[in-house]
């Protein structure tokens, strides 16, 4: 082998091995080895959480393209996604960043959005929608830990006592040492108290054991629901005569509801009225005789003719009789 062919194997061998170290960079650098066919769109975020060119770019779960690249503008991240052709986003589509699993990579999820609203060109900008990542998640965890550990660590010192002094139970059992002998005579009574309601004894005891008491109350109990009833009844027929003098039934319901019927009651009264006037006037030939004493002294002087001429017709005839009778009057 000649110094040509040794120097043409070894560069061979160069450029294959550059070849072999661009593919593999390519492929953990962005995931691919050449450029797929599609159109930009950009999304910007707080955080990328680690997400890289290369990964993927899913919409409802299907894969349509991939990030990218990534960069910081200012105080946001931005991730370019490389979508397919094939592929159209709506404009309202909202882009997050999700986690394939715990231990895998993340990827940008999109949303179908909403039908007819337009899709996005090439180049425009997706509306996105930051959620917590794992780490996140863990510290809000962690910190909802440290307050559940502070609550019950309060509660055990309310409860157990501490430094500030003894706890509920202390303060407990200071209160039955303090107070056992009050409380042992309360035991005592409660107890004496429950015997003579076994026994019979008293209005309670009595109500308790003696059936009678129980007979008279559930009868005293019943008279109350009879009296009840009927004042219901009552109540109910009451209701009735009102709605039937509302509705003009009735001689009530006619005078007050007629109005016929009140015309010619106002006119009766009214007739009353003036009859009484006329009465107390002494108009007429009744209140002449209730006002005129001359007609009253009048029929007393003929009352008494009439009986000194009656006294005197024991002893005549018939017609003699009524003859003087006559004159008698006239």
């Amino acid at each position: 082998m000649n110094n040509a062919q040794m120097s043409a194997r070894v560069g061979l061998f160069f450029v294959f091995g550059v070849a072999l170290i661009w593919v593999v960079f390519q492929s953990l650098s962005t995931g691919k080895i050449t450029r797929e066919d599609g159109y930009e769109l950009v999304a910007h975020f707080k955080t990328l959480k680690e997400l890289k060119p290369g990964d993927e770019v899913r919409m409802a779960g299907v894969k349509i393209g991939t990030v990218e690249s990534t960069r910081l503008e200012g105080r946001r991240a931005v991730a370019v996604l490389l979508v397919s052709q094939k592929i159209q986003v709506s404009k309202d589509a909202t882009a997050t960043i999700a986690m394939a699993s715990l231990l895998g990579s993340n990827y940008v999820s999109l949303d179908l959005g909403s039908a007819n609203v337009g899709f996005l060109s090439p180049g425009a900008t997706v509306h996105t929608e930051d959620t917590p990542d794992l780490n996140t998640i863990v510290r809000e965890l962690g910190d909802v830990g440290t307050k559940i550990d502070t609550a019950l660590s309060g509660f055990s010192q309310s409860v157990n006592g501490g430094k500030t002094g003894p706890g509920l139970i202390g303060k407990l059992d200071k209160m039955v040492d303090d107070n056992g002998a009050k409380i042992n005579r309360i035991t005592t009574n409660l107890e004496q108290i429950t015997d003579k309601i076994n026994r019979g004894q008293g209005t309670i005891g009595k109500l308790v054991n003696d059936d009678t008491l129980n007979n008279q109350l559930l009868a005293t109990v019943g008279e109350i629901k009879s009296a009840a009833t009927e004042t219901k009844s009552f109540v109910s027929s009451a209701q009735a005569i009102v709605n039937q003098v509302k509705s003009g039934q009735g001689t009530l319901g006619v005078l007050l509801y007629d109005k016929a019927s009140a015309d010619n009651l106002k006119v009766t009264l009214r007739n009353v009225r003036e009859l009484s006037d006329k009465l107390n006037e002494g108009k007429g030939t009744l209140g002449k005789l209730f006002n005129d004493d001359s007609l009253y002294l009048q029929a007393q002087g003929a009352v008494k003719k009439l009986d000194r001429t009656l006294d005197g017709m024991g002893d005549e005839a018939p017609v003699s009789a009524v003859g003087s009778a006559a004159q008698a009057l006239f």
